[in-house]
């Protein structure tokens, strides 16, 4: 090692290894000497919910190959933040991620060491495609969802109280997103348990229909909502309205209109965060009324109304008004933790959600301008003559 040089760090998981990979390796490595902290097998198995395609001892291998690195090594924690002591330990100068690798934890921990940060866009090298792994286990893998305002009115002990719409979108996996974090993982396994790696060709409401029943065992006593299964198999972006104390909606509108699609996914950001802890519980404390369960149906209303006229003041504020409404009848979805990163956001953002049911997960910010180290969704359009 070069003593003039400085100590450059970066934490992954580098399963697959792929030329994205390689090419942010060699971008890292610009600026000194290139340590890698890897995520371990049991990390990988806890926060994505499957076994590795190679162990950590390949993978350590492989990446000690690249002339761009001077060293690796298996991180010895657990979780988002689990290069977190090897980091302190190191005491690098630079620790370097990507768009969809940053989060606000990190930025704080390189705050409190003193070492620089910096987020890295994901530049393909020269003229080869761009590549992520999730995108290579599958030449048309299962989606994930994003939840976008009305979510909750699809369980009957809040429909009870007032009907109301829910509205989705199905969006391309681009990134393998985290275990317990509000995308509806656990419906997307249960897809993939269906149908292996892809959707089959079949009407949409119908695969979201048979998702539904084979989420929820005869006799399950948590009853995971429809929209999760909704949102996964239907392309577009959808509003489902739901009877009172129904769990599958009434009918549908879909938005398959390719303007309205790419003016949302140029206004939608997302920040990763961390997963749910373990022992959450969002139902511990709930104020559901027919008070709270109107306004957020309105709230739905008005983003779906502000969404089809590409209207970002109205939908801005349906948008957040879902989301003050699902806060009120669940408060435990935010935590101190989730406000303080919340309030680091409000000038730059016009409006900000949590994934799903919230205590971690991602952070979901509408701006007209780029929010700084975050990345955005791509929304899957309808299958051929369906």
């Amino acid at each position: 090692m070069n003593k003039d040089k400085k100590k450059v760090f970066v934490s992954g998981c580098f399963d697959m290894l792929h030329s994205g990979h390689v090419a942010f390796l060699q971008d890292a490595a610009r600026y000194g000497d290139l340590y890698i902290g890897l995520g371990s097998d049991k990390t990988i198995r806890e926060l994505k919910g499957r076994d590795t395609v190679y162990s950590e001892e390949e993978r350590a291998y492989m990446l000690s190959a690249l002339k761009s690195v001077h060293r690796v090594s298996v991180n010895t924690g657990s979780g988002l933040m689990d290069f977190s002591d090897d980091m302190k330990n190191l005491s690098p100068d630079i620790f370097i991620v990507n768009e969809d690798g940053h989060s606000p934890e990190k930025e704080d921990l390189c705050r409190e060491l003193g070492i620089e940060y910096m987020v890295l866009k994901r530049i393909p090298h020269a003229n080869l495609p761009a590549r992520s792994t999730t995108a290579l286990r599958s030449s048309r893998p299962i989606p994930y969802r994003i939840d976008i305002a009305g979510t909750w009115i699809d369980q009957p002990y809040v429909s009870k109280f007032h009907p109301g719409a829910a509205i989705t979108a199905s969006i391309e996996p681009t990134i393998e997103f985290n275990e317990r974090s509000g995308m509806a993982t656990s419906t997307r396994k249960k897809a993939i348990e269906l149908w292996n790696d892809h959707l089959p060709f079949e009407k949409p409401e119908k695969l979201a229909k048979t998702l539904f029943r084979y989420d929820n065992d005869p006799g399950t006593i948590e009853v995971s909502g429809s929209q999760d299964s909704i949102g996964i198999a239907m392309p577009g972006i959808n509003r489902f309205y739901y009877d009172r104390e129904k769990y599958w909606p009434s009918h549908f509108d879909t938005i398959t209109d390719h303007d309205i699609i790419r003016w949302l996914e140029e206004r939608l950001f997302m920040v990763t965060l961390w997963p749910r802890p373990d022992g959450f519980d969002v139902l511990s404390d709930t104020h559901i009324n027919e008070e709270n369960v109107r306004n957020l149906a309105s709230a739905a209303d008005m983003a779906w109304e502000g969404l089809i006229n590409r209207d970002i003041d109205k939908f801005s504020e349906g948008f957040l008004n879902s989301f003050r409404s699902q806060t009120r009848m669940f408060p435990k979805m935010l935590t101190p933790e989730i406000d303080k990163i919340i309030r680091q956001y409000e000038g730059k953002a016009r409006a900000w959600k949590l994934s799903g049911a919230g205590g971690g997960g991602y952070l979901i910010l509408i701006s007209e301008e780029k929010i700084p180290n975050s990345f955005r969704i791509k929304i899957r359009l309808r299958e051929l003559g369906l």
